[in-house]
């Protein structure tokens, strides 16, 4: 079982920029993808992005793209999500995730193991 713990959340204003971490304790983390997800209010939480062991690969909602970038520091068993440009609707409690699943099958896919969540809102 992995531990995940995030950070980062905060209100920020539209067109501002956020960097969210989650760092991965207990058993090895050696082999995981890492990513995350959002639920925001009255949303059912949906995927925003994931990225494989190596770094080489990762995959994201569309809603996201070219905004959000996710990367990983495997010597420090932490993963980020850098958040730029956000609009009100990225407003959301925003999960880490850890699984050995291919990032594109990420939002397909009961995942194994949940951080418990930061918030993040967006004013306008």
């Amino acid at each position: 079982q992995v531990q995940l713990v995030e950070s980062g959340g905060a209100l920020v204003q539209a067109g501002g920029s956020l960097r969210l971490s989650c760092a991965a304790s207990g058993r090895t983390f050696s082999g995981y993808a890492m990513g995350w997800f959002r639920q925001g209010p009255g949303k059912e939480r949906g995927f925003v992005g994931a990225i494989d062991w190596t770094g080489g690969t990762t995959y994201y909602a569309d809603s996201v793209k070219g905004r959000f970038t996710i990367s990983r520091d495997n010597a420090k068993n932490t993963v980020y999500l850098q958040m730029n440009s956000l609009i009100p609707g990225d407003t959301a409690v925003y999960y880490c995730a850890a699984d050995f699943v291919d990032p594109t099958s990420w939002p397909y896919t009961e995942l194994n193991n949940w951080g418990q969540g930061t918030q993040v809102t967006v004013s306008s």
